[in-house]
């Protein structure tokens, strides 16, 4: 699976390479636009940051998959992987947040499916239900982990590297969500939840929950 190293992910590539050529040409036909555009170039490469994080090795530690803050706890049921009641960590990601998502578990890739949808406000809580979204299923160490990319309002594109059958790091880079949106993981009714509604968290860096000693 590729890993994206460059301190600017590779999705925003192309978003900097047209605002580059747009300065430009602005720079020497009309100046005062250029600032306008210069500052979209520095915005564009500000939300499409890949920052390095130090990644805690610990197989029994679930890791957020995204930057942001804990908009919700709760216990549900999650057919599509787990397969019956399950834990669900939701995170809400404000344009100012880094936007790409990590993978909670080392683990390899299972279940990778896609569902079309709206784009309500990621913040709203029916949002995860009816917005474009997509999921990706990860088994570690015979658990699994469900983690959900959710388009919001202004996030109107997923971008998920992974595909079934592959291997992920814990921490690593498995894709993003363009400008603002919500990231969910579902985990089983064992694992103990070391976050709260409220809290800051940091992709690949914050431990969210713990899977039980016994395992």
């Amino acid at each position: 699976m590729r890993r994206e190293t460059f301190p600017i992910a590779s999705p925003g590539w192309m978003y900097l390479a047209v605002l580059a050529a747009v300065t430009g040409l602005f720079y020497w036909s009309y100046k005062p636009a250029s600032a306008v555009t210069a500052s979209l170039f520095l915005f564009t490469a500000y939300f499409f940051r890949n920052p390095k994080r130090v990644i805690p090795r610990d197989h029994k530690a679930i890791l957020s998959p995204a930057d942001g803050v804990v908009m919700s706890v709760s216990s549900v049921t999650e057919d599509k992987f787990l397969g019956g009641q399950a834990q669900k960590v939701s995170i809400f990601l404000s344009v100012f947040n880094v936007h790409v998502n990590r993978s909670p578990v080392a683990g390899q890739v299972k279940y990778v499916h896609y569902v079309p949808g709206k784009f309500l406000p990621a913040f709203k809580s029916h949002a995860s239900e009816i917005n474009e979204r997509n999921y990706v299923g990860i088994e570690s160490a015979g658990f699994k982990v469900l983690v959900c990319q959710i388009t919001g309002f202004i996030a109107r594109r997923i971008v998920c590297y992974a595909k079934a059958g592959w291997s992920l790091d814990q921490g690593q880079l498995f894709g993003m969500i363009k400008f603002g949106s919500c990231t969910e993981v579902y985990v089983p009714e064992g694992v103990e939840i070391l976050v709260s509604p409220g809290d800051s968290v940091k992709g690949g860096e914050t431990i969210i929950g713990r899977f039980p000693d016994e395992n």
